[in-house]
């Protein structure tokens, strides 16, 4: 039995690496595709072909699941066409060792894939995205106004005691940033303070990390009070330094994301980014569906290879090799489409996180175990 497990494990991982290749080569085609439209005196081929080759580690957590399903519908059919898994039965295979056997080399691919999407793609992604702004002179900018990022600044006790509002012009690939406004407030959100910097950089030096600013132009609005009848004193002051020390909860990290797209950030810099959107008291829902589609989407790997077992028990004369990898072809784009969707409508009808994420692999599950349970009744 020890043997069937190894070669059927062997079958299946062969089979899932080739289907992996195929899927990433067909969407590395057409990524290239869509880059050429894009190709000017400044990004170049060359240039297009470092982006899609950096992007291909966000493709393979992507199709992950896809080639596992189709991978594992391959191997178990071939299997069966060639009466080979009419052996393996007769040996004393049964549905519950074949399950388990699959599981087996399901956590192995769940493994790899949270490694690969925690560890590999995100900075791949990262480096991509600079890579395509640097060569076409580009910057992120969310607004035709720049990039608009709200920062609470918080006192030893803990409580908040000023808001700030910063714009910044333009986010460059190296994550400087050029033209910056600050609007500062205090706790009653009554203005007090309106700065600007040319430029700013974020530096780790031996007081901790902060951002050192570039001709810093600050303007201090005096503090009015209601009750006060003589306020004819009051000035504003204008201050200005050629360099600043700045420092804030705003890090190059969360300014990365305004490079990626949440789905493909590591799970750690979204929490980092989610706990910062809370903390400013602004939505969050968008960055903890990505959240929790990081938790629930390896998974779908086990979800995907138990769907793929009925097509082994389905004998040649029911339906060729072909129809069952076509089947399984629409099986996981019907999967893939599915995310997208319950995506867009939790983000629409405020569904919970965990419940959006989850429901797809949950679907697709049951309706796995319906197939298993109808097999083992015929």
């Amino acid at each position: 039995m020890r043997t069937l497990r190894r070669y059927l494990t062997r079958e299946i991982a062969l089979a899932t690496g080739f289907v992996l290749f195929a899927l990433l080569a067909l969407f590395a085609f057409f990524d290239l595709i869509a880059q050429l439209d894009e190709i000017s005196s400044g990004y170049q081929l060359s240039t297009a072909f470092a982006y899609v080759a950096l992007s291909l580690p966000s493709r393979t957590y992507e199709l992950m699941p896809i080639a596992a399903l189709i991978g594992t519908i391959y191997a178990l059919s071939k299997l069966a066409s060639n009466s080979e898994f009419t052996i393996m039965r007769v040996s004393g295979m049964s549905t519950r060792r074949l399950a388990a056997t699959v599981i087996r080399v399901a956590l192995v691919f769940i493994a790899l894939t949270y490694l690969f999407g925690e560890l590999v793609a995100p900075p791949a992604e990262r480096v991509a995205q600079r890579v395509k702004l640097a060569a076409k002179g580009g910057s992120v900018e969310q607004f035709r106004s720049g990039v608009w990022v709200r920062d609470a600044v918080t006192g030893p006790d803990g409580h908040i005691e000023r808001w700030r509002f910063v714009n910044v012009k333009q986010v460059r690939p190296d994550a400087t940033l050029q033209s910056m406004r600050v609007f500062e407030f205090d706790r009653d959100y009554r203005l007090r303070v309106i700065g600007t910097a040319e430029s700013g950089r974020f530096v780790v030096d031996a007081k901790g990390p902060a951002w050192f600013l570039n001709n810093v132009v600050e303007t201090r609005l005096p503090v009015v009070s209601p009750t006060d009848s003589a306020q004819s004193g009051l000035r504003t002051e204008i201050v200005r330094e050629p360099t600043r020390r700045w420092a804030s909860e705003l890090t190059p990290d969360i300014f990365s994301v305004l490079l990626v797209q949440p789905e493909r950030m590591a799970a750690i810099d979204l929490a980092q980014y989610i706990r910062h959107l809370s903390a400013n008291r602004q939505q969050t829902d968008r960055y903890e569906i990505a959240l929790w589609n990081k938790v629930f989407y390896p998974l779908a790997i086990l979800v995907m290879m138990m769907l793929a077992l009925p097509f082994a028990y389905l004998h040649v004369r029911e339906g060729s090799v072909s129809l069952k990898i076509f089947t399984g072809v629409m099986i996981g784009v019907t999967f893939y489409m599915m995310n997208k969707l319950f995506a867009h409508l939790g983000l629409l009808n405020t569904w919970p996180p965990v419940v959006v994420a989850a429901l797809p692999s949950l679907v697709v599950l049951s309706v796995a175990l319906g197939a298993l349970y109808w097999i083992e009744r015929r």
